[in-house]
């Protein structure tokens, strides 16, 4: 342990935001790092305690609280604490593939679990980790790790998400040869086109890909596999000795009653994210002017949005909405609102279920005076124009009973609105790939192997991350592809040497 009594005399400090009124202005990363000082006294708050929470991802009351990854926090933290940066890098990249990813999106599970949050405020875990990883990657110590010695077994990875690039990173240093099919023009999957560049830059992205191709690692984009192009499922399986599905839960949960396919300006989160996403890339800026000079956009300026959904990609919607110009905005949730601090049935270390008021919710309070949050609250019906696009919506007030949802009678309230984005969530995974690939498939849209294993139905084929699990988060994702990779390995030498995280 560093600094004994370092909780006692240290007050938990984060990164500094871009003040809102800065930030709205572009698409760029808004938190600041702390200097090297400061951030030393965030990794002294940790007591490196004798049963570190924080890194065993436990599961109290059916939620999971720690790190999936099981981050080695106090070893890391009390590094921090003495100056031994690239020592607690080294510790940090024993047990996680992309640091720079989780430091950047996740929602730091191991933070929830601190024992400092028990009775006061949780270390910065999440600001530490990024830290080690950025400071890694300034001095140099992040370099190309070339296998010395090749196994000679193939293995192909679809989807280059979380999962399929840590599926590829750790096979590939244990020496098979792996190539990571895309279906989009470029890497990262949800990382890329799910995630705001404000959130996570893609040049973040792009650093990695490009090291990982230094250590042997070959990218092949514009690539659907199982719907088009010369690559078959029957080729891959000729040619490699090995296959990972890790293509994701792209099946967007939808509304009734309401098709994006049929009524204008309504879609999915992801597609509308996506497509300012892909503006910016071809504009290669992050400001405002730069992305409507680019066009080609799925466009929020000046219109009233509803956003229907109050997770991380409902947040990240508004966000963005903002940023485009947005005349109001609207969020609704089917939920009640939570407590704003831990229930008594919710004592740590359980996962808080609390109000979190995220990025999103700070800029539209902001920039329309209010929390655009509203709550027990869905879409009824939405009413069209003579074009066929969306003019309103009508909403109404529910309420749960014995599992079911109940409509409260005489809420309705009709609200304008020209772009209705659906961010409730996924369903599963698309099932082309797995038709193409002939492997069995859950009834929640899973791909289906045995429990806590990897190995899909067909023989050498197998899947990772959200295809396997389920919509989740990318630390889970980051795990997923770790295990997989050595249930791949094992199948293809006959044991495994690799660590199981």
């Amino acid at each position: 342990m560093g600094k004994a009594t370092g909780f006692l005399e240290y007050v938990r400090m984060d990164n500094a935001d871009v003040p809102i009124e800065e930030r709205i202005c572009n698409y760029e990363e808004f938190h600041r790092p702390l200097n090297v000082v400061e951030r030393q006294k965030q990794g002294a708050r940790c007591m490196n305690c004798g049963v570190p929470f924080c890194q065993s991802a436990m599961v109290l009351n059916g939620m999971v609280t720690g790190c999936p990854l099981h981050n080695l926090v106090p070893e890391w933290n009390d590094q921090i604490y003495r100056g031994h940066f690239d020592h607690g890098y080294a510790r940090l990249a024993k047990t996680s593939n992309f640091p720079e990813f989780t430091g950047r999106v996740c929602p730091a599970l191991c933070e929830k679990a601190c024992i400092n949050g028990e009775d006061s405020d949780p270390v910065t875990i999440h600001d530490n980790e990024l830290f080690l990883i950025e400071t890694a990657f300034v001095n140099g110590t992040v370099k190309p790790r070339v296998p010395r010695v090749r196994s000679g077994r193939r293995v192909a990875v679809i989807g280059s998400g979380p999962s399929g690039l840590a599926v590829a990173d750790t096979l590939n240093h244990r020496g098979h040869q792996v190539t990571v099919f895309e279906r989009d023009e470029a890497v990262g999957g949800l990382l890329r086109f799910g995630i705001p560049n404000m959130k996570l830059d893609k040049r973040v992205i792009d650093r990695r890909q490009k090291l990982m191709e230094a250590e042997g690692v070959v990218f092949r984009c514009n690539t659907n596999i199982g719907k088009d192009g010369d690559v078959t499922p029957e080729l891959l399986k000729k040619e490699y000795d090995a296959i990972v599905l890790a293509c994701g839960a792209r099946r967007a949960r939808t509304l009734p009653g309401v098709d994006p396919q049929k009524i204008g300006g309504v879609y999915y989160a992801v597609d509308f994210l996506g497509s300012t996403t892909r503006a910016l890339a071809k504009a290669k800026g992050h400001g405002i002017k730069d992305l409507e000079e680019a066009g080609g956009y799925i466009s929020a300026k000046g219109k009233n949005v509803v956003v229907v959904g109050g997770g991380d990609t409902g947040n990240d919607c508004i966000g963005t909405c903002i940023r485009h110009g947005c005349a109001s905005v609207t969020a609704l949730e089917m939920m009640p609102q939570p407590p704003k601090e831990r229930a008594e049935n919710n004592p740590w270390p359980e996962w808080p279920k609390v109000l979190k008021v995220d990025y999103g919710h700070q800029e539209a309070i902001h920039v329309f005076g209010k929390d655009p949050r509203v709550y027990s609250t869905t879409v009824k019906e939405v009413h069209t124009d003579a074009k066929g696009n969306i003019a309103e919506i009508e909403t109404v007030r529910v309420r749960f009973k014995d599992g079911k949802m109940v409509e409260e009678e005489g809420s309705e309230e009709v609200l304008p609105c020209e772009l209705l984005l659906i961010a409730a969530g996924f369903t599963g995974c698309e099932s082309y790939v797995s038709d193409a690939f002939g492997v069995s498939v859950t009834n929640r849209g899973r791909i289906e192997t045995e429990l806590d294993h990897y190995a899909a139905s067909e023989r050498g084929i197998f899947t990772a991350g959200d295809m396997h699990r389920g919509s989740s988060l990318v630390v889970w994702a980051i795990t997923e592809g770790r295990q997989c990779a050595q249930e791949v390995d094992r199948y293809l030498m006959g044991y495994s040497e690799l660590v199981e995280s």
